[in-house]
């Protein structure tokens, strides 16, 4: 176990959480309503291309190609691992999946504290549903945190701990990228991914990549993947034969 790096990102976690119930909250708020600000009063008739472009970026159809983008990643991650199976590359997608489904389903509790999305809190804001036709999800009754960022991060983490530099540096910048969407159009505070999410992920996240017990699950699910297709194959060969 990594003992060293789990307390560090531990401690950075609970810095970050310190700093919400300091008199620094004062940062988190005015940071929060600037960003939200600067980018609400792009959204209004003046800037039509723009309105329509964030619209698609807020799309589930959007979400899927995200989703597609990270299967890629995840795809090139096993042919650089030169070291590396399929068997072992399927295991940690799989146990990656878990983890975020788990997180998805915590979330859902929402045992921290809640409150509405910029577009709902500031009376007047400018609604992207007002000047588009798309479907697109600008606004939540309660943002906090954001499930976008933290199932990047996840995602994130997962290739810090097992892919090679590379695809850990893509994947950091895919994890910011995917979550600029909703902050744009105010369906998040800057505060539900860098301070909610952000601070969830560095408590938890470690705990989890940072031991040799996921090392050793993910070897002993590579090699029931792999001897379950030598058994297919040997299956399929053998009733051809026959």
């Amino acid at each position: 176990m990594q003992l060293r790096r789990i307390l560090f990102c531990n401690a950075l976690g609970f810095a970050l959480i310190l700093s919400w119930w300091l008199p620094s909250v004062l940062f988190w708020t005015k940071l929060d309503d600037d960003v939200f600000f600067f980018f609400n009063q792009f959204i209004s008739p003046v800037y039509p291309r723009w309105v329509e472009a964030l619209a698609l970026l807020n799309t589930r159809a959007f979400d899927y190609v995200m989703f597609g983008v990270l299967v890629v990643i995840l795809f090139f991650a096993m042919l650089r691992d030169k070291s590396g199976r399929w068997p072992k590359w399927l295991a940690i997608g799989l146990i990656m999946a878990a983890v975020g489904a788990l997180f998805g389903e915590m979330l859902h509790v929402h045992l921290l504290m809640e409150r509405p999305s910029p577009t709902l809190f500031h009376d007047g804001a400018n609604l992207l549903t007002d000047y588009t036709l798309i479907n697109a999800k600008a606004e939540a009754a309660n943002s906090f945190p954001s499930d976008h960022g933290l199932l990047a991060m996840v995602f994130a983490t997962f290739m810090l701990r097992f892919a090679d530099r590379l695809i850990a540096s893509l994947s950091v910048a895919v994890a910011v990228l995917v979550t600029l969407p909703r902050i744009m159009v105010g369906g998040h505070w800057v505060s539900d991914v860098y301070f909610g999410a952000l601070a969830i992920a560095l408590v938890a996240l470690p705990w989890i990549l940072c031991n040799a017990y996921i090392m050793r699950l993910v070897e002993q699910m590579a090699r029931f993947f792999e001897a379950s297709f030598h058994r297919l194959v040997a299956s399929l060969t053998g009733s051809k034969g026959g």
